[in-house]
């Protein structure tokens, strides 16, 4: 079984009545359904072999009795995730009613005695419970009933933390980008620096995840020395994420400057498997070293939930840039050499830098008769040179035109 032993995530059943706040992390605390989520995850992963997947089902079982989850519990036996409990199913459905029963006595009460703080209270209650029994459509509502109730720009940012946490674990990618430029929004009526460099975290994995890994990078540089976002993954794992997004983003020196000698990452990075020897033998030119830490970095990517739909990208955006970086020390050499340094067969070499070449991600030439790789790097200015004539004599043409009309 390959796992990833690095993660921290906590696998208790969730408490039922407890309220699991968005802004109440605390270091090692990640947010209970979501990590119920990428336990789902790796239930249908083909990786991860039949007796993990028996301990995995029942921890997941556990935890969606333990919290009433009945609507997913229903969605995951439809797909045959679980085995429906009929039984189970109709005593998760009567304790949904009764504590609805008595939120709804709560707000009522509220409404009728107390003022509008214990009503926004109860309204909050009501969607945090939606939320903890996974009735996503439910909780959405009561969270927009919830926010008319809500005041205070702070209070608002939480309602949309809840909504983004639910977005990450239904992986609703349009819920989760109109819930960041909804938080944006209210950022410009005010609100605190803790909630902002939250939301850099969250929008950094919104990034990740929709394969914008520019952008997540800059965010999550942003965010290592503020980092209170443990609701959604454990630090080391935000390195982790930092790390892979920064090595196919950054040039040298800027990867030198904020990621490679960064004392935040230095602490961490060794915790992680692979991590130190991946960023480090890049940077070094230890190609052969790299490609060793490349294989188990891989197993990783593979069982990440966020990262696995990307897990082909990001291996041809990887060895795009080492194969770059090789590449720019020579104007020719073999592929013999390449081959040597990079500690594979000369073949295998062959048959990648064909493929990049192709798909026009190295500029270079492969002479298969002599055996060796001459580089062709484009000259910027040469490039700029050519792209200003070209606009040139489009402009130029276009007044040539315009003028024919005005002569009529």
């Amino acid at each position: 079984m390959k796992t990833i032993t690095w993660r921290r995530n906590s696998n208790s059943p969730i408490n039922r009545g407890k309220r699991t706040d968005a802004m109440e992390g605390t270091e090692g605390t990640q947010q209970p359904h979501l990590v119920l989520a990428n336990k789902l995850f790796l239930l249908t992963h083909s990786d991860v072999d039949d007796i993990e997947k028996v301990r995995l089902r029942d921890e997941v079982m556990s935890t969606v009795v333990a919290d009433d989850m009945a609507p997913l519990y229903e969605t995951l036996a439809a797909s045959s995730v679980l085995e429906l409990d009929q039984k189970v199913l109709d005593s998760m459905r009567a304790k949904i009613a009764e504590e609805l029963k008595k939120l709804d006595e709560k707000i009522a009460d509220a409404e009728e005695n107390l003022g509008e703080s214990e009503v926004r209270e109860a309204h909050l209650a009501k969607s945090l419970f939606y939320i903890r029994i996974g009735d996503k459509e439910k909780a959405l509502e009561q969270l927009k009933i919830t926010e008319g109730k809500t005041v205070a720009v702070g209070q608002r940012m939480d309602l949309v933390f809840y909504t983004l946490q639910m977005g990450f674990f239904y992986m609703d990618f349009d819920l989760i980008s109109r819930s960041i430029d909804k938080a944006k929004n209210l950022f410009e009526e005010g609100g605190d620096w803790e909630r902002k460099n939250r939301l850099k975290v969250y929008e950094g994995l919104y990034c990740m995840s929709t394969r914008n890994f520019k952008k997540a990078a800059d965010l999550f540089l942003d965010s290592i020395s503020t980092f209170t976002t443990y609701e959604l993954f454990p630090y080391d794992t935000f390195i982790f994420y930092t790390v892979l997004a920064s090595i196919i983003s950054l040039d040298r020196v800027s990867l030198k400057q904020k990621v490679v000698d960064a004392p935040e990452i230095l602490t961490v990075i060794g915790k992680i498997p692979f991590l130190s020897e991946f960023m480090n033998s890049l940077y070094e030119c230890q190609y052969k070293a790299f490609f060793s830490a490349f294989a188990g970095i891989t197993e990783h990517i593979k069982l990440d939930r966020y990262l696995h739909p990307h897990f082909r990208f990001y291996m041809r955006e990887i060895r795009t840039v080492v194969y770059s970086q090789f590449l720019e020390s020579y104007k020719s050499v073999t592929i013999e050499a390449m081959a040597k340094a990079f500690g594979v067969t000369v073949d295998f070499i062959d048959l990648e830098l064909s493929r990049f070449i192709a798909a026009g991600k190295l500029h270079c030439k492969i002479d298969k008769v002599a055996g060796v790789l001459e580089t062709n790097r484009p000259d910027a200015k040469n490039a700029l040179y050519q792209a200003t004539i070209k606009q040139g004599d489009f402009l130029l043409n276009r007044i040539q035109k315009l003028s024919r009309v005005i002569d009529l």
